[in-house]
C-alpha cells in the first residue's frame, strides 16, 4: 500500500509561491492539495483557474485537487484543462452524483467524492466502485487550522468496510487538522492520503516536516 503526503497549498504563503511549490516540488510529498472554495458552498473564498495555472506551470508532482463549490459539473473541463490530476466533489454538492462522476472520468481526471464531518459513509454505498478516492473531512471545510474532529476514525473505519470486496484499491484521504500527532493513528483505522496545511507551512522547516511525515507513514505500514 503507498501512503501519500498531500501538502496544502492554501496554507502557502501566496507573496512566496513559487518558492513554496518548488519546496514542495523537492520535498518528499506526494501530491500537490489544492482546495478550491467559492465563497457560497464554504464562507470563504480560495483561488480558481489562474492560480491553479500557475501551481501547475510549475509543478512537478500531481495536482490533487479539491472542489468545495456548487455546481462543480459546470467546471470540472475547466479543472481538468487547468492541470488537475485528480478531481474530488463534494457528496452534499451534488444533487446527480453519478453524473457528476461519469464527468470527472470523461475529462481524463481521477475522481474522488468528499464527505462532510455529519455525512455517512453508507451514502456512498451505490457509487463506491466508481470512484479512485473518497476524501473524508476531518474539520468542516472551510478554514484552515481547525481542531480535528475525532469521529473521522469511525468513519475511517467504516469506509475501509464498505470497500472490502468491491474497491479495495480506493483511495482514503483525510483532511484537516492531520499532523505528525495523529497520522499513525489514522492509518490504523484505514487511511492512505494525508492532506496537511498549515502543520506543514506553519513549521520553521516545512521540507523536515513533510520528511518527518512521509517517515511516519513509511514506519507505520506494519501496523
Amino acid at each position: 500500500m503507498k501512503y501519500i503526503i498531500a501538502p496544502s497549498i492554501l496554507s502557502a504563503d501566496f507573496g512566496n509561491l513559487q518558492r513554496d511549490i518548488e519546496m514542495i516540488n523537492q520535498s518528499e510529498a506526494d501530491w500537490f492539495h489544492v482546495d478550491v472554495m467559492d465563497g457560497v458552498f464554504v464562507p470563504n473564498i480560495s483561488f480558481g483557474f489562474p492560480v491553479m495555472a500557475a501551481v501547475k506551470k510549475h509543478a512537478t508532482k500531481p495536482l490533487d485537487v479539491h472542489l468545495m463549490i456548487v455546481e462543480p459539473d459546470k467546471y470540472v473541463q475547466e479543472f481538468a484543462d487547468a492541470g488537475a490530476d485528480r478531481i474530488t466533489v463534494h457528496y452534499e454538492a451534488c444533487t446527480h452524483l453519478h453524473r457528476t462522476i461519469q464527468l470527472i472520468k470523461l475529462s481524463g481526471c481521477k475522481v474522488g467524492v468528499a464527505l462532510n464531518p455529519h455525512t455517512p459513509v453508507t451514502l456512498l454505498q451505490d457509487v463506491i466502485e466508481d470512484l479512485d478516492l473518497v476524501l473524508i473531512m476531518s474539520v468542516n471545510p472551510g478554514f484552515g487550522g481547525q481542531a480535528f474532529i475525532h469521529n473521522t476514525y469511525k468513519k475511517i473505519v467504516d469506509l475501509k468496510r464498505l470497500i472490502e470486496g468491491k474497491n479495495e484499491e480506493l483511495v482514503i484521504e483525510v483532511d484537516g487538522g492531520v499532523g505528525l500527532q495523529n497520522i499513525a493513528k489514522l492509518i490504523s483505522a484505514g487511511a492512505t492520503a494525508f492532506v496537511a496545511g498549515n502543520a506543514i507551512f506553519a513549521t520553521d522547516n516545512p521540507t523536515e516536516t513533510i520528511a518527518k511525515m512521509k517517515n511516519l507513514v513509511t514506519n507505520s505500514i506494519s501496523i
